[in-house]
């Protein structure tokens, strides 16, 4: 797979996207072409091809037509965003990002990714369900967007923005589904005018499936099963045409079972995918999670061309996680159990002065961020032969931004537009750590308490300079500093190293970009290089090859991260719509130095950084039928080998390609409201893959899904 893009190919991509033969003047972009995407990842509307980020956006539309369903659902749709489970809580995604991400779970610290709902930042992502939501679009950044955001962050960012009630109009819509593996959801959602001024919105979903895994031992009866019941508020009063206040509540309640973890050999061999775990296993328990959040958001037009916005956030998380490993393997034992309880809280003021100036040719946006979190965490690890740890971890986390961005556009040259932005960052940390021996006979061992205080600041510029040659093609060139603040490890090998903690990671992004259209708007072509200059990186280590309980993290030295994206969208006729989604990322270590000083870089390599990514898809609406409107969606994702342990080379995924498809008959003549049904399916071929490999007390993977395929209707009204 290395050689299937070249670099003539890519030469050939960089011309023809900036030749006068391809691009067109404002006249010649017709209607019939592909449809604009408007997204606010800049804090205002503007054209998705407008906007310097390299980005993909998903509308409401799109989301139904692939059936996303939670974050987990995007990674096989976005190249260079890799999304997988922790073993230790299916309940938990792993995000990573151009190969940036955390690949371990620990209060005590931020994720490399960003997620935000309704512009609120979600520290922590269990039980991240916005599916309840009517979404309008889902927006994945690539690369560093710290200058507008509340939250920095190295490896980009997830924003989820949901659809607002609707003044003086009443709606409904019911969606009904059902499929193998006992497949049931029922997702409804009322919207209720009241007055002229004032709209609520009120949604629930019950979501299910069996998991794939039977359990023959004792407890629950399968392994990887999903259950989840969504509710969802939302109120919109806009009393004037200059201010509206839209507060929403939203939660989430899971009750999966612990994902099944099997026994496998290193790479290249592959174990064979289970359909029962080990009749040994003894009181296997499930998750519990609940999250939970309100939002309060203000705007406030106080002149044209001038927003005041305020963004109150406030969510509450608890989160309980078992996790058996492999038992039946070794012994009559499980290798390790453990057990986690955690409760986090936070709050979070934004403000924003969004405007425009100058007859609009200087755009600017000025924010100020406060973030307060409160959490413990309540876990235990018992190995077998070893004495059981329990711990007790307790943080207090605070965070300050003032944040602003420019954009001008000099009236001597049309096109040519220039933005610069600036973030300066404090968060103070404090953690604290209990932790007890406890052995099979005698008494615990109470350990001395660890207890850290740190804080951290930083200053994180941008610059973009670009230029819109015409209506159909943008080219900018772009810089920008990404910061992840430092935190605490919880299973660091000693108190001492607790204490100290570790400190921030930055990262320095440079990004060529081209968006153009051609073909009167039938053809789109989005090209972005980068390169990331990656200091200080949040390393975890596994310091005990013997015990896999305890590793440490430390700020390993430096990286560089390069590669480029192109993302291609084809309507040869408005009937068929094409799309092609490539990522090439190669991603190495260049200096990584122990605690005496000696270069120990060759034993490292990067996680979830695949070196090719692909997805394509197509859709075709048939001519119109008496009993309605059939359309087809046929989607492929491909994924190279990755590794999985930063510090064993032995610990890779081979690639693997996934067929996912959907059939819908909209327009269904029933009589009243809007019908459609669609038949589904996912992993068609019935792939046997990996979505983890990880040293579990021996090499050990979990599997991705088998072929699930169901039906589904939906009622609009």
């Amino acid at each position: 797979m290395n050689s299937f893009i070249s670099h003539g190919a890519l030469a050939m991509c960089l011309a023809a996207a900036t030749s006068p033969a391809f691009a067109q003047d404002d006249a010649s972009v017709q209607s019939g072409g592909i449809e604009e995407i408007v997204v606010t990842a800049q804090k205002r509307s503007e054209s998705l091809q407008k906007t310097p980020i390299s980005m993909m956006a998903m509308t409401g539309a799109d989301i139904e037509k692939k059936g996303i369903a939670d974050i987990t659902d995007l990674r096989t749709l976005v190249p260079s965003l890799a999304v997988t489970p922790h073993p230790n809580s299916a309940t938990t995604a792993r995000v990573f990002i151009r190969g940036i991400g955390n690949n371990d779970d620990q209060i005590t610290v931020d994720p490399s990714v960003a997620v935000y709902l309704d512009g609120i930042y979600i520290a922590r992502n269990q039980g991240l369900s916005a599916e309840v939501a009517e979404v309008e679009r889902i927006e994945v950044l690539r690369g560093p967007q710290g200058s507008l955001y509340g939250r920095n962050a190295t490896g980009g960012a997830i924003n989820y923005i949901t659809r607002a009630p609707e003044l003086g109009e009443f709606s409904a819509k019911q969606t009904l589904a059902i499929g193998n593996y006992d497949q049931f959801r029922s997702r409804t959602r009322v919207n209720i005018p009241v007055g002229e001024t004032l709209a609520v919105e009120l949604g629930y979903l019950h979501s299910q499936k069996d998991g794939f895994v039977d359990n023959p031992g004792t407890g629950v009866d399968r392994w990887g099963d999903q259950r989840l019941d969504a509710y969802r508020a939302a109120v919109l009063w806009q009393p004037t045409d200059a201010l509206q206040l839209r507060y929403t509540y939203d939660r989430s309640d899971i009750n999966d079972t612990p994902v099944f973890m099997v026994a496998a050999p290193f790479y290249p061999r592959m174990a064979d995918r289970p359909t029962a775990g080990s009749p040994l296993v003894r009181n296997l328990m499930p998750n519990d999670a609940t999250s939970q959040g309100h939002n309060l958001t203000i705007s406030w037009e106080v002149a044209d061309d001038v927003t005041l916005r305020s963004l109150t956030g406030y969510r509450k998380l608890s989160s309980i996680t078992n996790q058996n490993y492999l038992t039946g393997v070794a012994g009559p034992f499980p290798l390790i159990l453990t057990g986690f309880d955690q409760k986090q809280d936070q709050w979070s003021e934004e403000l924003q002065l969004v405007g425009s100036t100058f007859d609009r040719r200087l755009d600017y946006v000025l924010g100020a961020y406060y973030f307060d979190e409160d959490g413990e965490s309540s876990d235990y690890s018992a190995i077998t032969g070893r004495p059981r740890m329990d711990r007790v971890a307790t943080i207090h986390n605070r965070a300050y931004a003032l944040y602003g961005q420019a954009t001008l556009r000099p009236a001597f040259m049309e096109g040519l537009y220039l933005t610069g932005g600036l973030r300066w960052s404090r968060d103070e940390r404090k953690a604290t750590l209990d932790q007890t021996i406890v052995p099979a006979t005698g008494l615990p061992t109470v350990l001395p308490r660890g207890a850290g205080d740190n804080h951290f600041s930083n200053i994180s510029p941008s610059l973009v300079i670009g230029y819109n040659a015409n209506a159909s093609l943008n080219i900018y060139a772009k810089y920008a500093r990404g910061y992840k603040t430092g935190g605490y490890n919880i299973r660091a090998s000693s108190i001492a190293r607790f204490n100290e903690g570790f400190g921030p990671e930055t990262l320095d992004s440079f990004e060529l970009g081209i968006k153009s259209s051609w073909l009167d708007n039938h053809l789109q072509a989005n090209l972005a290089l980068f390169r990331s200059n990656y200091k200080d990186i949040q390393t975890n280590i596994q310091s005990d090859p013997t015990n896999v309980a305890i590793t440490d993290v430390f700020n390993a030295g430096k990286a560089r991260i390069q590669g480029f994206e192109l993302d291609l969208i084809a309507k040869p006729i408005d009937t068929l719509t094409l799309s092609v989604n490539y990522a090439y990322l190669d991603a190495k270590f260049q200096q990584i130095l122990d605690q005496a000083g000696n270069d120990i870089t060759s034993r490292y390599t990067f996680v979830e950084a695949p070196k090719h990514t692909l997805t394509t898809s197509l859709e075709y609406r048939f001519p119109d039928t008496p009993i309605g409107v059939l359309t087809a969606n046929i989607d492929y994702f491909l994924k190279s080998k990755v590794s999985t342990s930063t510090a064993d080379r032995r610990y890779v995924i081979g690639d693997y390609g996934l067929l996912n498809a959907r059939l819908t008959l909209s327009d269904i003549p029933v009589g009243f409201g809007s019908w459609r049904l669609s038949a589904f399916g996912k992993n068609l071929t019935d792939k046997e893959y990996y979505i983890a490999h990880f040293n579990g007390g021996l090499p050990s993977a979990i599997f991705g899904d088998p072929r699930t395929y169901g039906l589904e209707v939906t009622f609009e009204y």
